[in-house]
């Protein structure tokens, strides 16, 4: 009889439950639906940055791509001309020859710029790791860009700059660094190399933080030397930070202006230092032709979002040797 009433109430239990299952998905799927507090919060933060990126972001590349189609000068209305603009700039040699000298600078500012923050990262790595060092490499990176130009200016003048001076002083020729159309370029690049490298070792340095030490422990005991790990474990192990750096670092490298505007190249000698940003500048400001100068940065978006891809696919940066 005890028997018989237990198996009831199991099996009314296993009805009951059986029956309540429906109603307990659906309001699992209701909560599952149903925004969450945090979600709002989240948004509520973000509003601010958002606002700012379609206002500052968004809104000047939508306008810029409608001038691109206009024929533009600030002083009349716009009037449309559909595609003759970028018609034109495939016919342009100045666009294709400041595109040259930007490729140009950009080979020898990234080559410089990643080998030498590359160096710098991994001393501090493995040698030391003091917030002094660490600040010191900020500082060239935290000088204005203008003053930066300035004092490279000074330091490099074909007449009374320290570098002449000292190879003067070495038994060898002088050069007009800023006036050559074979050093202009390296030299801008060098200013550049010279303002951002700490900055670039940093965030390399930060990348190097995220591999664990019992990699390198354990590489050791097998006696691998520091050069051999840094290149068969640091390397690959740091591929996602390194692809970031160089996305970034390329694409800061594609928008350089101040340099050349602050120094007395202006674009020369004989176009030699024209880039790109330089270029589309004059075409704006000095010749006043804002449909073709937005012409000529709607294509240079287009150059800097095919090779981001391009570097990402190559650099395989979505994925880690970490996991």
């Amino acid at each position: 009889m005890g028997t018989t009433s237990v198996d009831a109430a199991e099996s009314g239990l296993a009805v009951a439950t059986a029956a309540d299952r429906p109603r307990r998905r659906e309001r699992a799927r209701r909560r599952a639906a149903a925004p969450r507090g945090d979600g709002r919060i989240a948004l509520l933060f973000l509003a601010p940055a958002l606002l700012g990126f379609a206002v500052f972001y968004v809104y000047p590349a939508i306008r810029g791509a409608y001038y691109s189609t206009t024929d533009y000068n600030l002083l009349s209305p716009p009037r449309g001309v559909g595609m003759a603009n970028y018609t034109a700039l495939v016919h342009d040699a100045l666009f294709w020859n400041a595109l040259k000298v930007t490729g140009y600078y950009v080979v020898l500012n990234i080559v410089s710029q990643t080998v030498l923050a590359l160096v710098l990262a991994a001393l501090m790595f493995r040698l030391t790791r003091s917030v002094v060092v660490r600040a010191m490499l900020l500082v060239p990176w935290l000088v204005p860009n203008v003053t930066v130009g300035l004092l490279f200016l000074w330091l490099f003048d074909a007449d009374l700059g320290l570098v002449n001076h000292l190879i003067s002083a070495a038994g060898l020729s002088t050069h007009g660094w800023f006036s050559s159309t074979t050093w202009a370029m390296p030299t801008i690049a060098l200013t550049n190399t010279w303002a951002y490298t700490g900055y670039t070792a940093l965030l390399l340095y930060a990348g190097m933080l995220q591999i664990p030490g019992q990699v390198y422990e354990a590489a050791m005991l097998d006696g691998a030397s520091e050069l051999r790990m840094f290149f068969r474990l640091t390397l690959p192990l740091m591929r996602p930070v390194l692809a970031l750096v160089l996305v970034v670092s390329v694409i800061g490298s594609f928008q350089m202006f101040d340099t050349v505007a602050i120094t007395p190249t202006h674009g020369g000698p004989v176009n030699a230092t024209r880039v790109i940003y330089y270029y589309i500048y004059e075409l704006a400001f000095t010749h006043f032709r804002m449909g073709y100068a937005s012409a000529a940065a709607m294509s240079l978006v287009l150059i800097l979002g095919a090779l981001t891809l391009l570097q990402m696919r190559l650099l395989r940066a979505s994925r880690s040797d970490l996991a």
